[in-house]
């Protein structure tokens, strides 16, 4: 089988060979086996190997038909058990269940997966007559009718969806189970035998249920997917249906996919992947809505309900009041979408006028495009105060999205090899809108209160959708796409008439949708230079709150598991400064000096208020210098403050647990004389408790004690909330920094098996602080347990002190900052220093 595939023998011919060949195995066995003494007895083809579709390492899935229950049969028993042993011996794997007609006909009734496997049975060998009473038993009219045979399928496909999360857009598809996959070709098929008595679906054709062209489009996406199946069946060894990243370069490459302009084979073949499910998804939808239809029960017509002047409601679906509106009023294909707004009882597009828009697609040119008119209607659906992204989804199922934005076409099923992105390009986009549309509604305002407040701000909240959706339109193009996503979103805006003033704003958002993420995530926001020259680049706090809206929106459709309470309250941080320094005037920034001022007299009012002296305040904050009030708000101080007071020689090294900070983590905080290990050890063990290390600041005293607070989250993003967890971090931290030793820095936590199919070149930039106060190291690296401490060591060797650590994991890619000097406070001045500590840290976080 392997080599004529690898030859080119049509997939389709393969699995029929091979459940040819294991029919003349079966009915050889069986001859040998059980010979004369088969009567009574009966060998069925069930399920896929029913229907001849065997794949190198699928089931072979049989029905032993009996007329009385083996137990019975003596004569026949152990021959029967002396089969099945054989032939799962010989590798067959056969799936295989013993029943009379009778138990037959009471699990199908039980059960619709039971019937399902049934209706596809093929008689093998033995008794034919008792094959005959089986399927006269199994009749629909006898046993699920159509009417509920479809209900349940319907069901059950719904739960399948469910289960994965309702799109088929997923980093590791199942080419079988999942949405768009084959499963959802083979319901058609079910569902055609049990209505129409059909075992091909070429009959759905001469019934005028399915149009010729659509009938090659889902045998094309059936082959296409039975080879995919094929080729994971035959590198995995096993019967795999997922579309691991293991495999998905392997696969590109053996099915001759070439890299194209900014992107790789493998995005190459997983695109046509994605556009072939979405193919199968639409052709699932309209079949069985047709076949909801045809049911006897719904035989009597409904009369139409007229909606307007182009469209009627049959039956809660939308429908063109003739077959050539599309061709007659080229407008009705963005007008279709409008009414289902205007009219939310509707419950979509009625399965005809699907296959007519998909037919009319053509008529969506240039001139179609330019048309004031068709830039008008596309505007208001937009502007509509509902319904906006489930016509834009909807939109997008059916062609009319990528027919009117050519360039949304290039991003449908665009997939990016990472472990970041979970979605398809043009997902993630009507996610953003999504996102950015829930940030408006009532019943979404628990779930980001500070959103939906801004939100209220905003005068025209469609500027924001068109950012949404074309903010990535430019991605796989080649270059820069957020350069070239500005110039297609300047010609959108002049095409649908805009102002200047809003086009300038939505282009200024494509280009710079990524400013607000990268300042929070890679800078140090507690620095007044940064906040001006981030304050700078906005210009406005109108800028400022469309940016930082789109921000959100944006993150959170990226990858489910990627928001978390740390980055909504770091987000809010920079919007918060940034607005502060908008009002305060651009021309007029805020010194440093007043920033520690203004964060002493406010944290002494706390620890005042919690009765500590005010003498004993100063004597604590003597030793820390302006540094520390720069990177510490107010309640932090207090806390921190109280914390020493207290503490005494004996007490180093003082180690506390805060389960909840002004971040949304929690804040791991340690004070003890300064050592050269104490980064290295730390981290790693936070890393060995299964710790997300978000944020660490560093404060050396001027006497000779390091002040370091961690900002630190559960795996899983959880927050700390079991005392006895706060009291094992506590206690292990103090332990591990009271006797240090090379077994504490070390962490044994393994590494996710994904990560290894997106190996990040280990990559050390240096660059200096605009004020030359300190070095900024950038390191790009593979995300591995143990990073942050084996980036310690490599510090502790070279005598490195961290001021600031920003720690980002995306994907399987960790991006982290350090703000750093030498041992005397200073950044690194020569070449020689940056080099020698560059090669410590390629030795040691490439070793492992």
């Amino acid at each position: 089988m392997i080599r004529g595939f690898d030859t080119g023998v049509p997939v389709a011919d393969l699995l029929h060979a091979k459940a040819a060949v294991v029919d003349r195995l079966l009915i050889a066995c069986w001859k040998h086996f059980l010979g004369d003494r088969a009567d009574g007895l009966c060998l069925v083809a069930v399920g896929g190997y029913g229907r001849r579709e065997l794949h190198p390492h699928s089931d072979v899935d049989l029905l032993l038909l009996t007329a009385q229950p083996l137990a019975d049969n003596k004569s026949c028993a152990d021959p029967v058990a002396a089969l099945f042993r054989f032939l799962w011996d010989i590798g067959l794997k056969p799936g295989q269940s013993v029943r009379t007609v009778e138990e037959c006909e009471q699990e199908a009734e039980r059960d619709q997966t039971v019937i399902t496997n049934l209706i596809e049975c093929r008689h093998l060998c033995g008794d034919i007559a008792l094959f005959q009473q089986l399927e006269a038993r199994l009749a629909p009219e006898r046993l699920w009718p159509a009417q509920a045979f479809f209900t349940a399928k319907l069901q059950e496909q719904e739960a399948r969806y469910h289960k994965y999360h309702d799109t088929a857009y997923n980093l590791e598809p199942n080419v079988k189970d999942g949405p768009g996959g084959l499963r959802d070709i083979q319901i058609i098929g079910w569902v055609t035998r049990r209505l129409y008595g059909a075992a091909d679906l070429i009959q759905l054709v001469s019934r005028g249920i399915l149009s010729h062209n659509e009938y090659l489009e889902l045998n094309r996406a059936r082959d296409f997917l039975w080879t995919i199946r094929f080729a994971l069946h035959s590198l995995a060894g096993r019967c795999e249906d997922r579309l691991l990243f293991e495999y998905q370069k392997q696969l590109a490459d053996r099915f001759g996919y070439l890299a194209t302009d900014g992107n790789q084979a493998v995005e190459e073949f997983m695109q046509q992947y994605f556009r072939t499910i979405k193919g199968v998804e639409r052709l699932n939808e309209m079949l069985l809505q047709l076949f909801q239809e045809a049911m006897p029960s719904r035989q009597a017509s409904t009369p139409p309900v007229r909606v307007d002047e182009y469209f009627h409601s049959v039956g809660g679906y939308l429908e063109a009041v003739n077959e050539e509106l599309f061709r007659q009023r080229p407008l009705a294909l963005l007008e279709i979408f409008l009414a289902l707004q205007k009219n939310p009882s509707l419950l979509g597009i009625r399965a005809s006028t699907i296959r007519l828009i998909r037919g009319s697609l053509d008529i969506i040119d240039d001139d179609f495009r330019r048309d004031p008119a068709a830039c008008r209607l596309f505007m208001q659906i937009l502007r509509e105060p509902q319904g906006i992204v489930h016509q834009l989804r909807r939109m997008n199922r059916h062609g009319v999205l990528a027919a009117y934005l050519p360039e949304f076409a290039k991003v449908v099923g665009r997939m990016q090899f990472d472990l970041f992105h979970v979605y398809t390009v043009d997902e993630h986009s009507l996610f953003v809108v999504r996102n950015l549309r829930r940030f408006t509604l009532e019943k979404h305002r628990e779930e980001l209160p500070f959103a939906y407040d801004l939100s209220r701000q905003i005068a025209k909240p469609e500027l924001l959708y068109i950012a949404g959706l074309l903010h990535d339109i430019a991605k796989g193009s080649g270059g820069d796409h957020s350069e070239m996503g500005e110039r297609i979103a300047g010609e959108f805006c002049r095409r649908h008439g805009l102002g200047d003033d809003d086009t300038k704003l939505v282009t200024w958002l494509v280009r710079n949708h990524l400013l607000m993420s990268l300042t929070a995530q890679r800078k140090d926001i507690a620095d007044p230079d940064v906040v001006h020259e981030f304050a700078s680049a906005v210009g406005s706090e109108a800028y400022l709150n469309h940016i930082y809206l789109l921000t959100l929106a944006d993150i959170r459709a990226t990858n489910p598991n990627l928001w978390n309470s740390w980055k909504d309250a770091l987000f809010k941080e920079l919007y918060a400064v940034a607005r502060r320094a908008l009002r305060r005037g651009l021309h007029n920034p805020i010194a440093q000096g007043e920033i520690c001022a203004a964060r002493r007299h406010d944290a002494q009012r706390i620890t005042e208020r919690l009765g500590l002296p005010a003498a004993t305040t100063e004597i604590v904050w003597a030793n820390l210098g302006d540094e520390y009030f720069l990177r510490f708000a107010p309640e932090e101080i207090a806390w921190h403050t109280i914390a020493l007071a207290g503490c005494r020689d004996a007490d180093l090294p003082l180690v506390l647990l805060r389960p909840e900070s002004r971040w949304g983590s929690a804040e791991a905080f340690v004070y003890m004389a300064d050592r050269d290990y104490i980064f290295a050890c730390s981290t790693a063990v936070l890393d060995q408790l299964n710790l997300t290390i978000l944020d660490a600041r560093l404060i050396t005293t001027s006497h000779g004690y390091v002040l370091i607070s961690y900002q630190v989250l559960e795996q899983n993003n959880a927050p700390i909330e079991n005392p006895l967890r706060q009291t094992e971090i506590a206690d292990r931290l103090r332990a591990s920094l009271l006797h240090p030793t090379d077994q504490a820095m070390r962490v044994a936590r393994r590494q996710p098996s994904q990560v290894k199919h997106f190996a990040v070149r280990t990559q050390v930039y240096f660059h200096d602080d605009a004020q030359a106060r300190h070095t900024v190291m950038e390191l790009l690296a593979t995300d591995q347990p143990g990073l942050l401490s084996k980036v310690g060591q490599a510090f502790t060797r070279h005598g490195i002190r961290v001021l600031n650590a920003k720690v980002s994991t995306i994907g399987s890619r960790a991006e982290d900052v350090f703000h750093i000097t030498d041992r005397d406070g200073k950044p690194l001045a020569t070449e020689a220093a940056r080099q020698a500590l560059h090669a410590s840290l390629l030795a040691l976080i490439d070793e492992g």
